[in-house]
């Protein structure tokens, strides 16, 4: 929780994601890396213009994706070189964080110590489960012993619990908040709760669950509203300014 609140002081923060363009290798790559890196700048700039609370950089374009024990090099190498402009171009002041899908957590704590971001996203901490690129083991050991290693104990560690496009029937006897108690108890920094899919809101009733029963802090991991975009288009620098002001208007009528 400290770590957390040392990263996100304000109670009611928006982490803004840099959906990067498809990695070199992926069936949708276009032919430019640095068009790619120019991309994820732009949209942070975008971000940092309506003054986010912190910027996340993800893989989401490499469809359709593949375990972390199937990544070339490049996969690593294009991410590092993104973060690394993005980590420039971001005042030093704003969290930066970062995923690498799927499953890539290692890599990912590699690339964060690297570029000196601040966290990433983890997916299959706690509990295995199957998603559409296969079954996911739990990893927390083995990625808190690597942390350790690689002196990035700096790097906070989010994750995600019964995500979003995967099959959580092997762990149905399982709730939530039980869920949640062991990403606690393996020593995550926050847990993030989604939708059922990319831009599909998290659900209230889970939410206040949560926070009534967790004392990790709670991200909401997927759409906010009801009427959010298509995550595949650009970033709409007009919807972002409505979002934040919605945001700033909470935080002042409520103090935060």
């Amino acid at each position: 929780m400290f770590k957390f609140k040392q990263l996100f002081p304000n109670k009611c923060s928006v982490i803004a994601m840099v959906h990067a363009g498809a990695f070199p290798g992926t069936p949708l790559y276009r032919g430019s890396v640095q068009s790619i890196v120019d991309k994820a700048c732009m949209e942070a700039e975008t971000y940092i213009k309506h003054q986010v609370d912190g910027i996340i950089v993800e893989n989401m374009n490499d469809l359709p994706y593949i375990q972390s024990k199937h990544f070339g090099p490049e996969t690593v190498a294009t991410m590092t070189k993104i973060c690394e402009r993005v980590r420039e171009i971001v005042p030093k002041n704003i969290p930066c964080g970062l995923q690498i899908l799927a499953g890539g957590n290692r890599e990912a704590l590699a690339v964060a110590k690297v570029c000196n971001f601040n966290f990433i996203r983890t997916e299959g901490f706690v509990f295995g489960h199957i998603a559409d690129e296969g079954m996911m083991d739990a990893d927390a050991g083995l990625l808190l012993r690597y942390r350790k290693g690689i002196d990035a104990e700096s790097v906070s560690i989010f994750t995600d619990i019964k995500k979003k496009h995967s099959s959580h029937a092997i762990t149905s006897d399982l709730s939530l908040v039980e869920t949640a108690h062991a990403a606690e108890f393996f020593c995550s920094d926050g847990i993030i709760l989604t939708g059922i899919a990319t831009g599909s809101p998290a659900s209230t009733e889970e939410l206040l669950d949560l926070k009534t029963h967790c004392n990790l802090p709670v991200i909401i991991g997927s759409g906010v509203t009801d009427y959010n975009g298509n995550w595949m288009e650009n970033v709409s620098p007009e919807r972002v300014g409505r979002l934040m002001k919605v945001v700033n208007v909470f935080r002042t009528a409520n103090r935060l």
